[in-house]
């Protein structure tokens, strides 16, 4: 597990690709790349005419053995987000350090490096293929040469499901419930978080002597950052479980506290509309009309003054100024379901 901080600051956890299935998906590669390569060097040859001297020969061979071990895996991991045949067979794919899809850039880089560094050429390849190998051992991400000059790594894509927590870990043990409300989380770090929650959901699978051994280790190391210490005789498991839930917990509160300190949209201004009354009466009350904000008098109740236009009847709108009489709209229904 590879931890990638992209640009806008954002915490990844990537998986990265192990190194028998980069090999095995390099092995597929060049299986696909050896027939393309004689395949486009016949057809060149037939295409051209029978009689070419060595030189013509040559640069044919040549031409259709650069076309194919240098577009073949750029044009594919351009086209497909890094992708290869051999890498999508094994659900593996490149990408950017940050972990972005790889572009063209880097896809080219990585293929003249693999094209003329760490693979094709004998003299080059003595020395940059056992190099390509030590740095994919070596380093954290598995980067071999060309990763390490294009800025990328390859990560693995297809990884199982996670067990889910069985429900006797998902809650704070009954034992240890006065222990939890004052339990200080603060300096609990990710990664062991993250050992003692994989430790749970695998619980079942592993054996007995490994098991408890396994939970005592992780037990150790989740007390020295949690405080106060569990009573004496409290189960591993258990007090793992405790610990992950009250962080669960506690993380959720956080959550939705900020949710709730989030101010609430700006109202949008009225928009007046050119053209149209400043105010129509309503059942015998002036009120601004749509597009238009209310002024004093009309948020006051203000009634309209002796001689101004006729109040119009109960279930009718009138617009004032103009002397026009509209129907007032149909009564909505409310919901229909549909059938």
């Amino acid at each position: 597990m590879a931890e990638v901080v992209t640009g806008e600051a954002v915490v990844l956890d990537l998986t990265v690709a192990r190194f028998p299935s980069r090999i095995l998906a390099l092995l597929i590669d060049v299986i696909v790349e050896v027939p393309a390569v004689f395949f486009l060097d016949v057809v060149a040859f037939l295409a051209t005419g029978r009689h070419l001297n060595g030189a013509a020969a040559a640069a044919v061979f040549l031409s259709g053995l650069v076309l194919v071990i240098i577009g073949y895996p750029v044009i594919f991991e351009t086209l497909s987000r890094g992708k290869t045949l051999g890498k999508l067979a094994l659900g593996i794919r490149v990408v950017c350090d940050d972990g972005s899809p790889v572009r063209f850039r880097q896809a080219l880089i990585r293929g003249l490096s693999l094209a003329f560094v760490e693979l094709w050429i004998p003299p080059l390849t003595w020395i940059g293929l056992p190099a390509g190998l030590i740095t994919s051992m070596v380093s954290a991400k598995g980067k071999r040469l060309g990763d390490m000059f294009a800025g990328t790594f390859v990560i693995q894509e297809r990884v199982p499901r996670r067990p889910d927590l069985a429900p006797a870990f998902t809650v704070v043990p009954a034992q240890l419930g006065g222990w939890a409300q004052h339990a200080e989380l603060s300096r609990l770090s990710d990664v062991t978080a993250a050992a003692a929650s994989s430790y749970l959901r695998r619980f079942s699978e592993l054996r007995a002597p490994m098991r408890d051994q396994l939970g005592i280790a992780l037990a150790t190391t989740v007390a020295s950052q949690v405080s106060p210490p569990p009573p004496q005789g409290t189960d591993a498991a258990a007090y793992l479980a405790a610990v992950l839930a009250v962080r669960r917990e506690r993380e959720f509160v956080r959550l939705q506290e900020r949710l709730a300190a989030q101010p609430p949209p700006p109202d949008q201004a009225p928009v007046v509309m050119a053209g149209l009354p400043a105010t129509v009466s309503l059942g015998g009350a002036a009120v601004p009309a749509p597009g238009h904000a209310a002024t004093a008098a009309d948020s006051a109740g203000a009634q309209p003054e002796h001689g101004s236009e006729p109040v119009a009847p109960p279930g009718a709108v009138t617009l004032a100024k103009s002397g026009q009489q509209a129907a007032a709209p149909p009564e909505d229904p409310g919901f229909v379901a549909p059938y």
